[in-house]
């Protein structure tokens, strides 16, 4: 049997989850900008309108990491894809394979769902990320820029006066 299992997360994973997201806030030194609560995160992932979906990691029993990802769209292929918003496994655990097989169980799903791809954000500054993702067959689009309306200027564009 293997010490790693992968599964989808269950409403009572939700506190687990928000601990998680902080010390990956944490991680990327971007614990400031962390203001998820777990009522927000509990509508989000079981309500009515499930926005996202959660697969958690983990080791030998230990809840050790997780992945966030939603479905986007491919106007040019016609077909949903996976985004993957989140990957984070706990440092203590790491080299376990844990980050390896969340994304294989987000490409199997991905597969399994019919998309056309799977994508996700690295930062610019985690070269043994990039590195692990590249190794994964993993592709860095470069050329592709983010853009980000957020707070005040996302009302004010909403409202017209951006």
């Amino acid at each position: 049997m293997s010490a790693v299992t992968i599964r989808a997360a269950r409403p009572d994973d939700v506190p687990l989850l928000v601990q998680l997201v902080q010390a990956l806030a944490d991680y990327e030194n971007l614990r400031e900008q962390c203001v998820l609560r777990e009522e927000d995160l509990r509508e989000h992932l079981f309500g009515a309108r499930p926005y996202a979906e959660a697969l958690i990691a983990e080791y030998e029993g230990e809840a050790a990491g997780f992945a966030l990802f939603f479905h986007n769209y491919s106007t040019f292929a016609g077909r949903p894809g996976i985004y993957l918003e989140d990957l984070f496994v706990k440092p203590a655990m790491r080299r376990h394979g844990l980050g390896r097989r969340l994304l294989q169980a987000l490409a199997a799903l991905a597969v399994q769902r019919g998309c056309a791809r799977f994508e996700w954000t690295v930062l610019d500054w985690n070269e043994p990320a990039i590195r692990f993702y590249e190794s994964l067959g993993a592709e860095l689009k470069r050329e592709w820029l983010i853009n980000r309306v957020s707070g005040e200027a996302l009302r004010r564009l909403a409202e017209g006066l951006g």
